[in-house]
């Protein structure tokens, strides 16, 4: 924590003492401009490490309504990245809205969940030793992907929400992604349309039975999308581009969009909304910005290698400095194929700053996917430490007119910090 409380206190030392900058469709190219020596690389050339940049500014009115001003850097929603573990978050609200939507009696996030395998390529599921009760569950699950990122646990809600209905339920309400596949299990395009059956059970008694789930449909990706100058299959070195076509597809104008209605869903459209509980909603929130140490079940306060920057990268990067107090970061994070990407809300409560920040950077320079050797340390987590910083610094100095009241952001964790 003294490496960022020493960069605070810089950042309040110089506040008053930057000149003004315009607030316009420039902001986050002018911002970054002041820091040659971290930005300079990027500015020069963004679409050479594929960098895109989303910042929204909130502010309060005398009620305490938000409204929102997004400024964009090199964002083109239609171009590709990989989204790694960012489309977990989608996966854990759709799931609890099904749960919702299904009202049926004894049924809720921590009902005992078993998975049944009826088709190639799937695995039964009967239990989780790291539950409380040894039992696995939606809510268990939830905690699992939003403190840890746990990429078996994603793989879960998928089978209980089915390719077709994440694609249908999404699209419904907007917002442009396709959901093709599970994490870490290279499966066919016809093996991850089939998901396994799911049992919902209290005792001896099935509350839910859902079958295997087909998705006659083909989801069709609008072009081939190739990257890259080769690939390993196996440890074979493919002299090809390397082919996400296929592949998960979440842009970072969606990413941030589904995060708002989740921590601000009066200031959306009602379709846009996921039908969940208030409670459901508080969970969330809870989960996606309790740090590992904090955490009971799993027993993530027990492993030293789960530091407090583990998925949360804006602000600190990959640093095992501890984030202050104060302040909260509320996000779904993920990084693979050498893309990292983070889609975060942050709060300081001391200093009555609220602000929303997304951003991707390709880390793959070398041009060559699944060899492992990606630039995450060395350019990845300073380019999203770097920018938090530099968004947070400049939020720190930013004039409002109504300080917000940040206290619904205010929540209980499992343990203390």
């Amino acid at each position: 924590m003294k490496q960022f409380l020493g960069f605070l206190a810089v950042a309040l030392m110089f506040a008053a003492c930057q000149p003004a900058i315009q607030e316009d469709e420039n902001l986050l190219r002018n911002l970054m401009s002041r820091d040659r020596e971290a930005f300079g690389a990027i500015l020069a050339d963004p679409n050479a490490l594929e960098v895109q940049i989303i910042y929204t500014q909130i502010n309060r009115d005398a009620n305490n309504v938000p409204s929102f001003r997004s400024f964009y850097f090199n964002v083109d929603s239609g171009r590709y990245f990989y989204p790694a573990s960012t489309v977990k978050l989608p996966l854990v609200l759709l799931a609890l809205e099904r749960l919702h939507n299904l009202d049926l009696p004894g049924l809720d996030k921590f009902t005992p969940m078993f998975h049944d395998s009826l088709y190639p390529g799937q695995k039964s599921v009967h239990g989780d030793t790291t539950a409380e009760n040894g039992q696995a569950s939606v809510g268990h699950y939830a905690r699992k992907i939003l403190v840890v990122s746990d990429n078996d646990a994603y793989n879960r809600l998928y089978e209980f929400i089915g390719q077709r209905d994440a694609n249908r339920l999404l699209a419904v309400r907007h917002y442009d992604a396709r959901i093709l596949h599970r994490l870490e299990r290279p499966l066919s395009p016809d093996q991850n349309r089939h998901t396994e059956a799911v049992r919902f059970m209290l005792g001896d008694s099935v509350l839910y039975d859902q079958p295997m789930l087909v998705n006659e449909d083909s989801i069709l990706p609008p072009r081939m999308e190739l990257r890259g100058k080769g690939f390993y299959r196996g440890d074979s070195l493919v002299h090809e581009p390397f082919d996400f076509t296929y592949k998960n597809f979440y842009p970072l104008t969606t990413q941030q969009a589904v995060l708002r209605a989740l921590l601000f869903p009066s200031s959306v459209e009602p379709m846009q909304r996921f039908d969940i509980s208030e409670a459901d909603r508080r969970f969330v929130l809870q989960y996606m910005s309790q740090l590992p140490h904090e955490t009971v079940y799993p027993a993530y306060y027990k492993d030293t290698m789960l530091y407090d920057t583990y998925t949360k990268f804006l602000l600190l990067g990959n640093d095992r400095d501890r984030l202050p107090a104060a302040i909260r970061i509320f996000n779904k994070s993920g990084n693979a194929y050498g893309y990292l990407v983070d889609n975060a809300y942050v709060v300081d409560f001391e200093h009555g700053v609220e602000f929303m920040l997304a951003a991707v950077i390709n880390t793959n320079v070398d041009g060559i996917y699944n060899d492992g050797v990606y630039a995450y340390d060395s350019l990845g987590f300073p380019f999203m430490k770097e920018l938090g910083q530099l968004v947070y610094h400049y939020e720190l100095k930013r004039k409002r007119v109504h300080v917000p009241d940040l206290s619904q952001f205010s929540l209980t964790y499992d343990r203390p910090r």
